[in-house]
């Protein structure tokens, strides 16, 4: 890197890095006086004259040392990291047109991806097997379909979305990140972080070292409905930030589609409401690709009804009997020896046989609820 770039670099973290200086201020800054290092030497009297407050100078003039060497370590500490500013060709221009879009993105892996299609998966953290399950054959289907996913690292929906994609054969995934982006929130998905990073993209406009903290998400959830087409909401509680991913690409004009569920679900209410107030109840893939204007090959990647005990001639007969006295949204398992009749022993026999062949899962406090096979 040249002196002059060091020193232009230097310019954008300091105001990214200044305190109170947002995407508001520093853009007026920028639009004032041309660049950041123009902004940043204009001193006191062209701050006032963007309507910096006096308060904010001192952050203007000092930046802060250690968070500036902590910034620069890390860009410099790989060859695909990048601090992507609002002036680079390569900054992604959905993200301009939402109105508020950040200063800049730290980035970790293949920039370009920020250029391509992209839909958002989001959903619950404390997702349902059916919901994860569903959440896969989605994802898998559409980075097959040439579409990028984004999500935001979270547990539950968003995880299960980003493995997939990776999973599917050449597809391609964007993580948005809550926190900075040396940071992995939570500490469960490091292993996902890392292969995102090598085969995808990790985007933050948080400084590296930044932890996560409650008001870093719904900042998060802009910037990742910003980015997409659409936003495919798979589960959701009936407050939850993936609804405020959902409303904000509804606000910026971009597709929002849900997945419906059980009405005895609690994870089924956010979606449930959102197909309340316009978004597109979705069953197939096809239908995303067709609102998308993606019309692209025929695929039958869809939620199929309560799984039939007649379309697995393989089962024995007790776990057909079985299957068939399984409800959706969870059965007990002192219920099932009164629907099917079968003994303790009979009974946990055909519960295994059918978890095997992945059309019952077992959930906490001891129920067992039937999987729908999302078929891509």
């Amino acid at each position: 890197m040249s002196p002059a770039q060091e020193s232009a670099r230097d310019a954008w973290l300091t105001l990214l890095l200044a305190p109170g200086i947002g995407p508001v201020a520093g853009m007026r800054l920028i639009e004032r006086h041309g660049d950041p290092e123009a902004a940043l030497t204009t001193g006191p009297s062209g701050w006032r004259a963007a309507g910096i407050a006096e308060p904010l100078f001192e952050a203007l003039r000092e930046p802060d040392t250690e968070a500036m060497t902590v910034c620069r370590d890390w860009l410099d500490g790989a060859e695909d990291r990048t601090l992507l500013t609002i002036d680079d060709p390569r900054y992604p221009p959905r993200l301009l047109e939402t109105g508020r879009p950040p200063l800049a993105l730290f980035c970790q892996g293949d920039v370009d991806l920020l250029m391509r299609d992209q839909i958002a998966i989001v959903g619950a953290r404390a997702a349902s097997r059916q919901g994860l399950e569903d959440a896969r054959a989605f994802a898998g289907e559409l980075a097959r379909q040439g579409l990028v996913i984004t999500s935001g690292l979270a547990s539950g929906i968003d995880g299960a979305a980003h493995a997939a994609a990776l999973d599917s054969g050449g597809g391609s995934t964007i993580a948005v990140a809550g926190t900075g982006p040396d940071r992995v929130y939570p500490a469960r998905h490091r292993q996902l972080a890392h292969h995102i990073g090598a085969h995808g993209l990790i985007v933050s406009e948080f400084p590296p070292g930044t932890g996560a903290k409650p008001q870093h998400f719904p900042q998060r959830n802009r910037i990742i409905a910003g980015l997409s087409l659409g936003t495919l909401v798979v589960e959701a509680a009936a407050k939850s930030g993936s609804l405020i991913t959902a409303k904000l690409a509804a606000e910026f004009g971009r597709e929002v589609f849900a997945i419906p569920g059980s009405i005895h679900k609690p994870t089924a209410r956010g979606c449930h409401a959102l197909i309340r107030e316009g978004a597109q109840l979705v069953e197939t893939v096809q239908e995303i690709l067709t609102a998308l204007g993606r019309a692209g090959p025929a695929t039958t990647a869809t939620l199929p009804g309560v799984s039939d005990p007649d379309a697995n001639p393989a089962l024995s007969g007790g776990a057909r009997q079985t299957l068939a006295a399984v409800d959706d949204n969870g059965t007990a398992f002192d219920q099932l020896v009164a629907r099917t009749g079968l003994d303790v022993a009979a009974l946990s026999s055909a519960l295994l046989e059918l978890e095997i062949a992945g059309l019952v899962a077992s959930e906490p406090g001891g129920s067992f609820s039937r999987l729908r096979r999302a078929r891509p």
